[in-house]
């Protein structure tokens, strides 16, 4: 055998197995994450999905990340608005989270009902009473595997953060209160 054989059979032994779907899937509910909705469109056009996949980019400019999954409901209308809302709920809103994650059977204008919306600068729909929520212009999209990751320049802010935050840990909701 040659040396070149050698190392190729070596290195192809020292290779980990892949890690399956349903493993990374169940680690990945280890980590706490706060629950959002994503809104966009107008009217009777609206559609939303409930996330755990947004964090700060950027303070200056004001930019967002956010990952979507690309079969989601809502994507044919995140593409064509080029805008959203993002809606970090409270503890307080699990029910709101449960409607635009399509639970209770809820699809598109119909998980905004129920909830005062209102317009803040680029037409997304945004949540009047959730804890914070960011108004976004979609500046760039990088598609990745089943997901496309959503940078989203802040255009406007809300809240009204008078309740503890939703998270979603080990596949529950949950709240989260300051300490001391």
């Amino acid at each position: 055998m040659s040396l070149d054989t050698l190392m190729a059979l070596a290195s192809a032994s020292l290779e980990p197995p892949p890690v399956a779907s349903d493993a990374f899937r169940g680690a990945m509910r280890h980590l706490a994450g706060a629950v959002s909705i994503v809104t966009v469109g107008r009217g009777a056009e609206r559609n939303g999905l409930t996330a755990t996949s947004m964090v700060s980019l950027s303070v200056d400019p004001p930019t967002l990340l956010l990952c979507v999954n690309r079969s989601a409901s809502a994507w044919p209308l995140l593409v064509r608005h080029g805008h959203f809302g993002v809606n970090v709920l409270a503890a307080s809103q699990a029910a709101i989270a449960d409607r635009f994650a399509g639970r209770n059977g809820e699809k598109g204008a119909e998980r905004f009902a129920g909830a005062e919306w209102l317009d803040l600068a680029t037409g997304a729909p945004i949540l009047a009473d959730a804890l914070v929520a960011f108004d976004c212009e979609l500046e760039e999209r990088i598609d990745r595997h089943s997901h496309a990751i959503l940078i989203g320049r802040v255009r406007a802010l809300h809240g009204v953060p008078a309740d503890d935050a939703l998270l979603y840990w080990r596949g529950a909701y949950g709240a989260i209160q300051p300490a001391g």
